[in-house]
């Protein structure tokens, strides 16, 4: 599976008629629908809104796809369709039509959507998706700092630190160098006691 590292968008005019892609990385529903309504106020004036998305959900995908008024099956039907051709997820691509006048059909409107759908994601730096895990560490404030270099070094995401109490980091990585991460951390600086596994996710190769 594959996503995108970061947002693109591309535009195209088809007799008269403007159509405007907007490709968002997203990883739950809440978050493509706020997107998909920060659409619909920055082109309110626009009639259609069509959209298909791709969700990771644990060990299931997500897939919803709009016609938004559009004859049926013309926008996001073959919009999620290239979604899935390319193995894309956590992506929601939106695609909003100024009407310019001119009636495009049943297959101007496939070909319309999907031409302006694929510029974005042409234009988008695809990333292979990976198994990861979420971990809550120990460490103490005297570590941090190699804590930090060393997961600078290695890609490795922290996500928070906290020195009240029980002082811990929580770090975002690959499952395939979780026990390389422990090892070099126990031998080169600091024993870890206690592993939490907060979370399993996929998470996006750099």
């Amino acid at each position: 599976m594959k996503t995108i590292k970061k947002s693109t968008a591309s535009e195209i005019v088809e007799k008269r008629s403007k159509f405007i892609g907007n490709l968002y990385y997203v990883t739950s529903v809440k978050e493509a629908e706020e997107k998909l309504e920060e659409i619909r106020k920055k082109y309110h004036d626009a009639k259609h809104h069509c959209f298909a998305y791709r969700l990771l959900n644990g060990e299931q995908i997500i897939e919803r796809s709009s016609d938004d008024g559009e004859p049926s099956g013309t926008a996001g039907a073959p919009m999620l369709q290239l979604l899935k051709k390319q193995d894309l997820v956590n992506v929601l691509i939106i695609v909003t039509r100024y009407f310019g006048g001119i009636l495009l059909g049943t297959g101007g409107l496939v070909r319309a959507y999907t031409q302006t759908s694929n510029d974005a994601i042409n234009k988008a730096e695809i990333v292979d998706l990976s198994l990861g895990q979420v971990l809550k560490i120990p460490v103490s404030y005297q570590n941090l700092a190699f804590l930090q270099y060393y997961c600078g070094k290695n890609s490795i995401s922290i996500l928070e630190t906290n020195f009240e109490d029980e002082p811990y980091a929580i770090i975002e990585i690959d499952i395939n160098e979780k026990d390389k991460f422990l090892h070099e951390i126990n031998e080169k600086q600091f024993s870890i006691q206690k592993i939490e596994v907060v979370e399993e996710k996929y998470l996006k190769k750099i």
